[in-house]
């Protein structure tokens, strides 16, 4: 089965029609996702304007950024038996926290059923919640404004630090969310792989002084 037949009764016999925003709007209500319709829309603006700051493409941004929570209408209980289904290859970190394949079932569900091919929207949406190697600068952006906006009531713990380091550069920025991140791995739940590749690849540039000293020193 391929992937829009097995994900096609998400769209509850809904109708679409040509405004991306709005088809995203409609479908979240229709699954009484009001609060990931309002983060969705605060990230989507986000990386719009991160995007803008570093000279990327902005409507590939906010793209990334409306779609890149779409799959939370797919219960954490199922969402490896989705993943599956439709032909991902499921990580062992994943499979210990389902929660994490969210990423990519919501780049597989912007394909299938919002009809979006942008190959740099879907790889900012596949990576949004861990980044990964070699990430591109709109993954970045869309990672840094996720952090930034993220879904939880009040501002992160790490907001003051975050945007300073936005100050210095879009891979500071990453790399400061990645870094508080692995300075409390003890409490993670997982340890992703991307994640971890994408941090190892930043710390490299530490040696430069860009960056605050990290977990790896």
């Amino acid at each position: 089965m391929n992937a829009r037949a097995a994900l096609v009764p998400l769209l509850k016999g809904l109708s679409f029609g040509a405004d991306l925003r709005a088809n995203i709007g409609l479908f979240l209500l229709a699954h009484d996702r009001a609060d990931t319709l309002g983060h969705c829309a605060r990230v989507a603006a986000g990386a719009g304007r991160i995007a803008e700051r570093f000279g990327l493409e902005h409507s590939a941004a906010e793209t990334a950024g409306w779609l890149h929570d779409i799959s939370a209408v797919i219960q954490n209980d199922m969402r490896i038996q989705v993943a599956e289904g439709i032909g991902l290859t499921v990580l062992d970190a994943e499979r210990a926290y389902p929660m994490i394949v969210h990423q990519r079932l919501s780049e597989a569900m912007a394909t299938a059923l919002f009809d979006v091919h942008d190959a740099a929207s879907l790889s900012a949406i596949g990576c949004h919640t861990t980044l990964k190697a070699n990430a591109s600068a709109l993954d970045k952006a869309v990672f840094v404004a996720d952090k930034i906006k993220w879904d939880q009531a009040g501002d992160p713990p790490y907001l003051g630090e975050i945007l300073a380091a936005l100050n210095v550069s879009l891979d500071a920025a990453a790399f400061c969310y990645l870094d508080y991140l692995f300075q409390r791995r003890g409490q993670l739940k997982v340890v992703h792989p991307w994640a971890w590749d994408a941090y190892i690849g930043l710390n490299t540039e530490e040696k430069h002084g860009r960056y605050p000293p990290s977990a790896l020193a």
